[in-house]
């Protein structure tokens, strides 16, 4: 029954951890119920040979039933019907087990591609010589003699130091995952790497271990027991800081010295900055979250700053031990002395404790009484507590270089360098705290506020966006200015959304004084706002309050680019245009304007939310575009894929650095430029024809209740996988209402994914250009991006279960139009690319895509099942059969989308 693994063309090591995964989860399900290993080796059987064949040939003219069942006498057809049959025969209990099954072999499936993934990094490593300019990797080193080459080195420096990568951490509800099952998944995770240590009994025993944690992964519930709150939503942050971040982020800037300097690295001042810069906006994105208030806000922030205060605290209390050095033979420089003797005046009770080593080991004694500081940071001693991360930072500092001085440099710029890069890159606030908001929440605050006074009988959400502003004025000052200083506005229409959030941080503070400093952010996101966005920004020039902050801030200004709701609202192709032709516009209003540009990028994991590769993402933006700091935001799936393993986080980080350091290449700006013109009347007529079909799918007669029957949407806004509701809270009566998550979390769910290429075909049907799409494809890195995304998502449609899902409504025209358009998409995108079928030249991921199909299959078909008997019979079925059928239907939206490895 292991036809898709051992007859795909995949690489032993990933086969043999497959195989044992399966061989063990056999055993577990076995043990639970023979019945059940007997279904499930059934239902693999018939989703296997259904399968069989080149991915996703189902013929476009293939005869269906009126559930959308194909019909015919090809083998796979036969199969795909008996798969159909077995699911249709089980009772809501043994689906509910098969279910369970299937999502936990998903998650060891995953384990093994992470496992693959790391294993041939240290391959790749172990392949080079260290210094090696050409070394794959390192992208980093790779596009900083890249710069050298192109520009020379002084000017490459200047890039260098400059650099910035910024990803924003969210709550958005992308990551379907309860957090029960990820713990049992990294214990699975730890065991499988371990196995190749091991041997004998040792073998046996991880065996064992296993064994027990794919039991209790089968058993788990997949769906948690009621939604977090925001203040827990924050420990995602917290568990990915403590597993990867705080340690990883310094091995890679310590990694790229050690490709720079060679021998010296570690010996001498560091070349690489602290370019990594993470922000959140868990616990203070309001829009549409009533659960995210003030007091939220606060404790979001004090939590934050309490953890990463606490490690700073251990580790420098850890490196302060190790720091033996007989002042004899390293001798204490006079501004360690002095330090030290500050100190002493400070707290005797603090230095007491140091004073036996302070003669013979100062700098021991002088790390341990920082390390005590810190605790009393922690615990707000305002006698002995930093008041800033800048204050331990000049004690770092003179403790570093006392120690060089002395001649002990591999202690100042190994562990000392170490805990200063820590500080570097996460002061005592651990994120960046973002504030967002809707334009429509301030304008009403604040017409509240002109109708009855500032203390007046005010509207309790006037209140609280005063009360917002007081708490990030109230974090600003306890934890740094970079805890919390900007402030987003989304639906941004005009300056005067802007000049509102200015006027509102000054009428929360009675005192002047009071008004904490914030940079306001516009977000533009919708199509109008992505063309209009400049004469928005022409306004903000006029705002007294925004020409302080350019004064102040040395005339740098962030502007952030919405790639959901533009999508939703546009359909893909338009807004992927439309969002590069906004860039390329904004860049040329902040060069006319000599303002410091920084583009914050609001992509979600999926396709149709801008998701995709980050670093090609890069590569693809218009020249004074990026300006050596790129900032996105990472939310949901994305964050335990990118950042849940330090091998993989550490990939990660470089290669999106690597990206945005070579965007000031003149080779890499030229081409962008070249090209973006080049093909901009391709470009005219891909988005005015997409977009024209798009709105007509969107406009037909009742297409809003038709796309919430025949896909989850309803079922997907009851998973508790996060705070924020699935409308906005301004009002959700319609389909323009609807957040773009649960949108494109539907459509994938369907395995259509129409969010991500709906329009697409049609437009190339009107250019009628084969030769320019495919010339633009090689050319254009914006176009290639783009249809390389496309493809990828092409790959986890279905045509067949497609047809199942379209076929929950009677609703033929509006069946045969999505239908219609995902075999024209799929058409032109394969001639595009020159493949067969989706993925064909992308040996890994295609291959990785084809192993998992069958597995989805079995899940989208017990899903559509069970949708089907809600929709058609709501009325007569029982409360509890009702809620059996939900739990199902929410068990299989957490399989999918552990198959896919995307939702929202």
């Amino acid at each position: 029954m292991t036809t898709d693994i051992t007859e795909i063309d995949i690489p032993d090591s990933l086969r043999e951890n497959l195989e044992l995964f399966l061989r063990l989860e056999r055993r577990v399900l076995d043990e639970y119920d023979p019945a059940i290993r007997s279904l499930f080796d059934q239902l693999l059987g018939s989703v296997v040979v259904a399968n069989e064949g080149n991915p996703g040939t189902a013929a476009a003219d293939e005869t269906t039933d009126e559930q959308g069942i194909p019909q015919g006498d090809a083998p796979s057809v036969a199969a795909f019907r008996d798969a159909v049959a077995l699911i249709d025969s089980l009772d809501i209990e043994h689906a509910q087990v098969l279910v369970r099954a299937f999502t936990t072999f998903f998650h060891l499936a995953n384990l093994t591609e992470e496992n693959y993934r790391v294993s041939v990094l240290h391959q790749r490593e172990g392949d080079v010589s260290v210094g090696s300019p050409t070394d794959p990797a390192n992208e980093l080193t790779v596009a900083y003699h890249q710069l050298i080459d192109e520009v020379g080195r002084e000017r490459a420096t200047e890039l260098l130091n400059r650099l910035e990568f910024h990803p924003v951490f969210t709550a958005h509800p992308t990551e379907a995952r309860r957090k029960a099952v990820e713990g049992k998944i990294r214990r699975i995770g730890r065991l499988l790497a371990e196995r190749p240590l091991l041997g004998g009994s040792d073998l046996m025993e991880n065996e064992r271990h296993m064994l027990q944690e794919i039991d209790a992964l089968v058993r788990t519930s997949p769906i948690a027991l009621k939604k977090p709150t925001p203040v827990e939503e924050a420990d995602t942050i917290i568990d990915i800081f403590d597993t990867t971040l705080f340690d990883t982020i310094p091995m890679v800037y310590r990694r790229f010295d050690d490709w720079i300097l060679g021998d010296r690295a570690g010996t001498v001042p560091p070349v690489c900055p602290a370019f990594f810069h993470p922000g959140s906006w868990i616990g203070t994105d309001r829009d549409g979250n009533p659960n995210v208030t003030a007091k939220v806000s606060r404790e979001v922030a004090r939590k934050y700053a309490t953890h990463m205060i606490g490690k700073l605290e251990e580790k420098c209390r850890r490196v302060g031990r190790n720091l033996t050095l007989e002042a004899t033979y390293t001798k204490p420089s006079e501004e360690l002395v002095n330090l030290w003797d500050h100190q002493v005046e400070m707290s005797e009770k603090l230095t007491s404790r140091a004073e036996l080593i302070s003669a013979s080991e100062l700098h021991r004694a002088v790390m341990l009484v920082m390390a005590d500081r810190l605790d009393a940071t922690i615990r707000r001693n305002a006698d002995t507590m930093y008041r800033n991360a800048d204050e331990f930072l000049a004690d770092l500092r003179v403790v570093q270089r006392s120690l060089a001085e002395a001649g002990a440099v591999r202690a100042a710029y190994g562990p000392v360098q170490t805990i200063i890069w820590q500080v570097e890159t996460f002061g005592f606030h651990m994120v960046e705290t973002e504030f967002r908001q809707h334009s429509v929440v301030h304008s009403r605050a604040l017409a509240d506020i002109h109708e009855h006074g500032r203390n007046g009988e005010l509207q309790p959400m006037t209140r609280e966006v005063l009360d917002t502003f007081r708490a990030l004025g109230m974090i600003q000052k306890r934890y740094g200015i970079k805890a919390a200083r900007r402030y987003i506005i989304s639906f941004t229409k005009s300056a005067q959304n802007v000049a509102d959030v200015y006027e509102l941080a000054n009428l929360a503070f009675a005192h002047p004084e009071d008004v904490p400093e914030i940079d306001v952010i516009p977000l533009f996101e919708q199509l109008e706002d992505l063309e209009g966005c400049v004469n928005v920004l022409d306004g903000m020039l006029s705002v007294p309050a925004v020409q302080a902050r350019l004064a102040k801030t040395n005339r740098k200004m962030e502007v952030m680019l919405g790639y959901s709701d533009s999508s939703k609202d546009a359909g893909p192709t338009t807004a992927t245009l439309a969002l590069h032709a906004a860039e390329v516009r904004i860049a040329a209003w902040a060069e006319r304007n000599d303002i410091d540009l920084v583009l914050m990028h609001g992509r979600g994991g999926a396709v149709g939310r801008g998701g995709g590769p980050a670093n090609k993402a890069v590569l693809a933006q218009p020249k004074g575009s990026v300006n050596s700091c790129f900032k996105l935001t990472e939310q949901g799936e994305v964050i335990f894929a990118r950042y849940g393993n330090p091998v993989l986080a550490q990939r990660h980080v470089e290669s999106v650095a690597a990206a945005t350091l070579l965007t000031s290449a003149p080779s890499v700006e030229r081409i962008n430029t070249e090209m973006t013109e080049k093909y901009a009347d391709m470009a005219d007529v891909l988005s005015q024809a997409s977009h024209e079909a798009f709105l007509d799918l969107l406009h037909t007669e009742d297409f809003t209740p038709w796309f919430s029957t025949v896909t989850p949407l309803t079922e997907v806004g009851l998973l508790p996988i996060g705070s924020r509701p699935a409308k906005r809270g301004l009002g959700a009566k319609s389909l323009d209402d609807l957040r773009t998550i649960p949108w494109v979390f539907s459509w994938s769910q369907a395995r259509i994914n129409l969010a991500a290429w709906y329009g697409l075909g049609s437009a190339c049907e009107k250019l009628e250009n084969l030769e320019l799409l495919q010339r633009a494809y090689k050319e254009w890195p914006l176009f290639t991006t783009f249809i390389d995304n496309i493809e990828m998502s092409l790959a986890k449609t279905d045509q067949r279960i497609a047809k199942m899902y379209l076929a929950l409504a009677d609703r033929s025209d509006l069946a045969t139009k999505v239908y219609n358009e995902m075999w024209l998409t799929r058409s032109w995108v394969l001639r595009i690319v020159g493949d067969e079928w989706p993925l064909q030249h992308r040996r890994v991921l295609g291959r990785a895509v084809r192993v998992r199909n069958p597995y989805v299959d079995a899940l989208s078909l017990a899903q559509v099942r069970a949708l089907r008997e809600v929709r058609a019979n709501q009325e007569e079925l029982s409360e509890e059969a009702k809620a059996e059928y939900l739990s199902l239907i929410l068990e299989t939206v957490t399989g999918v989308s552990a198959g896919l490895q995307n939702t929202g």
